[in-house]
């Protein structure tokens, strides 16, 4: 079958009903699991994988790859409107998505990403099947030091992207890199830092993880302040907000192209350019674009970056799975069992005599990704809407998603526990300003770094870092870090020099900037912390045999380095604040807030304690109920509504389309039998 022929037939059998019936139901599918926290394309390809049973290639490509096309198409909906990452390709997006909704762009922000993120998908595809017979020796020439190398890489580009201290960003990133070594070590068997907590042996469970840094900070400040995500009325908001967004890609198409581009290659590197493929695409935007200062302040061109190169990558993931058997990523993993359940061998038969069913894959990738994203930006402007919403209306129900969000998975009330520490950690580093995104992707890279790290030590030596691509990496990231410090100095400067210029015009909202402003007397606290932390870790890891240890005990001395310089500037910002000589963007606590915001985490506190009495499922029930008549003051009628929805969803949700094991104590009668 030549080239030309496979293509053809690839589509054909693409079009062949029952193929695109079950193709739209996995885009319909993939958009659910895509926009709710905590779910996402892994959960969502590893339920419907056993449906693939007994169907034929193209059909069961069809239904699985749809499904998984548009998952980092629709997470951007819960990225722009809560702030809160839908999957892991969305962190990015957040920075100024998230600031957009607050100006009361949301409907913007979504037409600009959705419009990228079909014209990505569809390139990814098509730079995927000419890919095809060149990339193959550039994938095999990144074994563990270049990838060990590219991990470091995009930690500092996200570390000196994410607000206005290098110091806070990279030192955060070493928190998260810490985060990752919790449990058992993969080389020496190590248990390390589990506190005699026998649910961290395998780690810290991902999603609560991060949904509690950036939900449950979010959902704080609608619950504390009563507040809409947008800070403007809807009548004060240009009409158009989709056709705006569109029109904002097409002006941009140059920039799009560059990343959807970036999306493809990274995407292609096994197991990392999915967890980085975001944050390279966003560093390349604010490094190189013109007029850059408004980034992460609410920068349609801070949407259109990641969001095309976070769907491109897709076509990239595919071909290192396709071509020689090596997952892309953890849904590529997945669809490796989809593969061998379809009697398939990926490698090099995929490249010649299954020609065809390889363009299947990406015929089916191009076409989900125009079907998901066109039904998408139908409906973005309604989905806008609940920007507009009282915060109290929309806090019961933004809570149910992220307390079972994070129960999803193996279900234990150590993912509660993870979750309501980390909602607290994530709370206290937004009120002091130290930027999140950056703990989350330290954590992500965290066990291929260290991996890679030990594996390149006992097999190049220092010989690794003489490598030529490891050099080429290294060079871009100095020059990353230069160029980070030189914005944030001439940034300063200007804020310096213009701090009392400065005033709002009647239509400009001021939005928070993640990790934007300054907080001394929150951040101080936070930096002090981190100093002990890492002591402590390096401490604890003496006694480790030296694989277990060298990785930990690295990340310890750097980050001890990077907190004491954070804490450093965190002291002389609290001088100059009790001097009165700091500048606008240095602030206090808001002691009523602050109390308030505490008020609230004891109300999650509660939540859990309840739980232990009566069960999880009326405790949840028991949190709508007590909200919307204590913090919201609604009528009975509202509440008996707003009930029996959330019973309905609960009941739908986890016990139909994503069975989970609720808990109940030993001592009552079971509701779930």
């Amino acid at each position: 079958m030549t080239f030309t022929e496979a293509v053809l037939d690839g589509l054909r059998l693409v079009l062949v009903w029952p193929a695109p019936g079950y193709m739209l139901l996995g885009v319909a599918i993939g958009m659910f699991f895509g926009a709710v926290p905590g779910l996402g394309g892994l959960v969502g390809m590893a339920i419907i994988l056993p449906f693939t049973f007994g169907m034929e290639p193209n059909v069961a490509f069809a239904f699985i790859l749809g499904m998984y096309a548009v998952t980092t198409t629709a997470d951007t909906l819960s990225s722009v409107l809560l702030g809160i990452p839908g999957t892991a390709a969305s962190q990015a997006t957040i920075l100024d998505g998230y600031p957009m909704a607050q100006r009361g762009e949301a409907s913007r922000a979504l037409g600009a990403a959705y419009t990228v993120s079909m014209i990505g998908g569809v390139i990814g595809a098509i730079f995927l099947a000419i890919s095809i017979p060149v990339v193959r020796p550039i994938i095999l020439s990144f074994s563990e030091p270049e990838l060990f190398a590219l991990a470091v890489l995009g930690l500092t580009m996200v570390a000196s992207l994410s607000g206005k201290s290098i110091f806070k960003g990279t030192a955060a990133a070493c928190f998260g890199l810490m985060l990752a070594t919790v449990g058992y070590a993969e080389f020496g068997g190590v248990r390390r830092y589990w506190f005699d907590q026998n649910f961290l042996l395998e780690g810290l469970p991902i999603v609560p993880y991060v949904l509690g840094l950036f939900a449950i900070p979010e959902v704080l400040e609608l619950a504390v302040r009563n507040t809409s995500i947008s800070r403007v009325e809807r009548e004060e908001v240009a009409t158009g907000g989709i056709l705006n967004g569109m029109k904002d890609a097409a002006k941009n198409w140059w920039l799009g192209l560059r990343c959807t581009v970036i999306g493809v290659y990274v995407g292609m590197l096994p197991g990392l350019g999915g967890s980085i493929v975001d944050w390279v695409a966003y560093g390349h935007a604010a490094q190189s674009e013109k007029n850059n200062e408004n980034f992460g302040k609410g920068d349609v061109r801070g949407v259109i970056a990641p969001e095309a190169a976070n769907n491109a990558m897709k076509g990239g993931a595919l071909l290192p799975t396709i071509a020689f058997a090596i997952p892309g990523s953890a849904s590529m993993a997945i669809l490796l069992s989809a593969f061998f359940i379809q009697g398939l061998e990926p490698g090099p038969q995929m490249l010649t005599d299954e020609l065809n069913i390889t363009f299947t894959l990406v015929w089916t990738l191009v076409l989900a990704n125009v079907a998901g994203a066109v039904a998408l930006l139908l409906w973005g402007s309604q989905a806008s809407k609940i920007t507009y919403l009282q915060g109290h209306i929309i806090v019961p129900a933004i809570m149910l998603v992220v307390f079972m969000g994070a129960w999803v998975g193996n279900g234990t009330l150590g993912n509660w526990i993870v979750l309501l520490v980390f909602g607290l950690i994530g709370y206290f580093m937004k009120l002091g300003g130290w930027p999140r995104p950056p703990i989350v992707l330290g954590f992500v890279l965290g066990k291929i770094m260290e991996e890679a790290m030990n594996l390149s030590m006992q097999v190049h030596g220092w010989g690794s870092f003489s490598r030529p691509i490891v050099l080429i990496i290294i060079a871009l990231i100095v020059i990353t870090v230069i160029f980070a410090v030189r914005k944030q100095k001439r940034k300063s400067a200007e804020q310096a020099a213009n701090a009392d210029d400065i005033t709002l015009a009647d239509n400009e909202v001021m939005v928070a900037e993640e990790g934007g402003k300054v907080c001394p007397p929150a951040s101080w606290p936070i930096s002090a912390i981190l100093i002990l932390l890492f002591v402590y870790c390096f401490y604890e890891a003496i006694p480790w045999s030296f694989s277990p240890k060298v990785f930990p005990q690295t990340v310890s001395v750097v980050g001890l380095i990077l907190a004491i310089g954070a804490l450093t500037f965190d002291l002389k910002g609290l001088s100059a604040l009790r001097a009165g000589t700091a500048g606008r963007d240095v602030v206090g606590v808001d002691r009523t807030y602050f109390l308030k915001s505490l008020y609230f985490h004891g109300w999650l506190i509660g939540i859990f304690a309840l739980t232990l009495l009566i069960g999880q499922f009326p405790t949840l029930l028991l949190f709508v109920i007590l909200y919307l008549v204590i913090w919201g003051k609604f009528s009975w009628k509202v509440v008996l509504i707003y009930t029996i929805g959330a019973i309905v969803f609960l009941l739908v949700m986890f016990n139909e389309i994503v069975p989970v094991l609720w808990y109940e104590p030993p001592w009552l009668p079971s509701l779930f039998l």
